[in-house]
């Protein structure tokens, strides 16, 4: 009698990547789900905020979307978890496609199936989300994007807004216009001090405006940290990975 061997299914794990980009290297995380051997899965690319800038390779786990993948290791797509470097923005150029970079080399070497990459970004990946978005309009199938904004915050002085509007343009409606037929699930604390909740709500108004695919979830009394209950929305992925490119 022969006994029959069982190769059991590689459990979820994080692993350390790195690419290479106009003469930088730049490392990152990847979700890598359990048992994607052999199959062509989803893969969505998550922007962290600006708290979790660095070049450690590890800060950017700590909020938002990698904490819950922790928590629900049967998610079934790869995760792309890049880190902006300290007084970077998402909306830097060269911070973006860094971000498609490590993307494309994810989708490249995990099989990814590119008709189902998804964006999500929280914060300072929210703006980056939109930018992205309007850059690369028809490359992502779905995005949920998490108290972020298009315009700049009063008195910030940063680079964080959506760049590319012509003079004299509504922010909201080119950023609208821009993006194409891209679904977006637009989440926002109904009390934000650090980024208006009136970003999100325009933003929202703007694509219905253009009869786009937009959902809009206010949490009321939340301050900025929306993203725990927007990761936690029971309905987020099951409506994220019904979309195709």
């Amino acid at each position: 009698m022969t006994a029959m061997s069982t190769v059991s299914a590689a459990p979820a794990h994080f692993v350390e990547r790195s690419v290479d980009l106009h003469g930088k290297t730049y490392r990152y995380q990847v979700f890598v789900p359990a048992d994607v051997e052999g199959k062509h899965p989803a893969v969505v690319l998550f922007l962290h905020g600006s708290g979790e800038r660095g070049d450690d390779n590890q800060a950017q786990l700590s909020q938002g979307l990698p904490p819950w993948l922790k928590q629900h290791t049967d998610f079934p797509a790869v995760v792309v978890i890049p880190q902006a470097p300290d007084d970077t923005e998402w909306t830097d150029k060269a911070d973006a496609d860094m971000a498609l970079a490590a993307l494309e080399k994810s989708v490249k070497e995990f099989h990814g199936d590119r008709k189902r990459l998804y964006l999500t970004g929280l914060s300072m990946g929210g703006f980056g989300s939109w930018q992205i978005a309007a850059d690369h309009p028809g490359l992502f199938a779905a995005a949920a994007i998490i108290c972020g904004g298009v315009e700049a915050l009063p008195d910030d002085g940063r680079n964080l807004y959506v760049h590319g509007v012509p003079k004299g343009e509504d922010a909201y409606a080119w950023t609208a216009k821009t993006i194409g037929t891209l679904p977006v699930w637009i989440f926002h604390g109904g009390d934000d001090h650090v980024v208006p909740t009136e970003q999100s709500r325009r933003m929202n108004a703007a694509l219905l405006e253009r009869k786009a695919e937009v959902k809009y979830t206010e949490f009321p009394g939340v301050n900025h940290g929306s993203w725990e209950k927007a990761y936690a929305t029971p309905d987020l992925w099951n409506w994220m990975f019904a979309h195709k490119s």
